[in-house]
């Protein structure tokens, strides 16, 4: 009797079934309702935002990474209405998973939800590294290759790429399963078959994504500044380059700090082959639901416009700020010339050869 009812119990609830007898304060109602709520409002004050910009935005490269931060804030409002509603819904109804979903489709699909929209914020936060690193370091090259249809392609190609990675359980890769406090599904994190090769992967791709927007970004700022603060005629034009670059450190910042813990916590628990702390795991899933409400406010604030406003005496039409203080400018140029050396002696030889020139003044008409 019992064999027969394990048998055919469904797989979302063969570890653990509903009900679950688990009230910490945060797994809460009020949590997820907050967090669901202030996250799809802050993204989309954030679409509208973005949306005008475009519409007024002429310089190119802005135009495209302006197109990366929309497929950034689609994702995340999309995840937080998806799964929040989910969420929420259970914890006013209180309704029985065994009943509504008998056959785990509805479970699989918040898994899927859960994995698709947690991987897709860090793949375009790296695609948007490594989009920064090339206008920047590579531009004419990027002139050339780069369209805006291309990089809505790039987005779409993020998307896939992070849903056939949330497929993957339905195919024998790993599993989904309800989890305590019986609100939400996800992948079973677990030492065994193939469930530790998901649950690696699912760790593997999301730390990758965050060592690859440090590096890529790293080499962007020191590349940038060392522009910024070389003798160019045209550093007005980098305004553009330095705010984007702001908003993409702080969005890799946010992301980082978010995702990390769970992200250890998944690879930790697989590897020690300890039994899963759920207190840990709903505190680290709290965290990385921080990136998705703090993802839009980067751009809803750290941006010229809104500076202008609030310090509306400061005279923004100036060059640039990198140039409004000689001592950061010379000292970031040193840094810099011993990082980048791609003519270590470029200072050097313009100064030899200024000294080599006669002066006019000084130039005598023959006779």
């Amino acid at each position: 009797m019992n064999t027969s009812d394990a048998n055919n119990t469904p797989q979302c609830y063969s570890l653990k079934s509903p009900p679950f007898n688990y009230t910490h304060p945060i797994s809460s109602a009020y949590f997820s309702t907050i967090f669901s709520t202030l996250g799809i409002t802050s993204n989309l004050i954030a679409f509208i935002v973005l949306v005008k910009s475009f519409r007024r935005m002429r310089n190119r490269s802005r135009s495209f990474f302006l197109i990366f931060l929309g497929g950034l804030v689609v994702t995340d409002f999309m995840g937080l209405l998806v799964t929040g509603s989910i969420v929420v819904s259970f914890h006013f109804t209180r309704f029985n998973w065994r009943q509504v979903d008998p056959n785990c489709h509805f479970c699989n699909f918040m898994g899927m939800s859960m994995v698709f929209y947690g991987l897709c914020p860090l793949l375009l936060s790296a695609t948007m590294a490594m989009e920064r690193f090339c206008g920047i370091n590579r531009p004419f090259e990027r002139s050339t290759n780069m369209s805006k249809s291309r990089t809505v392609y790039m987005v779409l190609m993020v998307w896939l790429a992070a849903g056939c990675i949330a497929l993957l359980p339905l195919i024998g890769i790993g599993s989904y399963h309800i989890q305590a406090p019986g609100s939400w599904c996800f992948f079973n994190i677990s030492s065994k078959g193939s469930d530790m090769v998901f649950s690696l992967l699912f760790s593997f791709v999301g730390l990758t994504s965050i060592v690859v927007s440090f590096l890529l970004n790293t080499v962007s700022v020191v590349t940038l500044i060392k522009v910024c603060c070389g003798q160019d005629r045209t550093q007005r034009s980098r305004d553009h380059e330095v705010e984007m670059m702001v908003q993409l450190i702080l969005i890799m910042i946010i992301a980082s700090i978010s995702w990390c813990p769970l992200l250890v916590f998944i690879a930790q628990t697989v590897f020690s082959s300890d039994p899963l702390g759920v207190r840990k795991l709903l505190l680290y899933l709290r965290f990385a639901t921080c990136n998705q409400i703090l993802d839009p406010w980067v751009y809803i604030l750290f941006r010229r416009a809104v500076f202008k406003r609030v310090y509306p005496r400061f005279d923004w039409s100036r060059s640039s700020i990198m140039t409004l203080y000689p001592y950061f400018q010379e000292t970031a140029r040193r840094l810099t010339r011993s990082s980048l050396g791609n003519n270590p002696g470029s200072d050097e030889t313009g100064e030899t050869t200024k000294s080599n020139v006669t002066p006019p003044s000084t130039l005598k008409s023959p006779d």
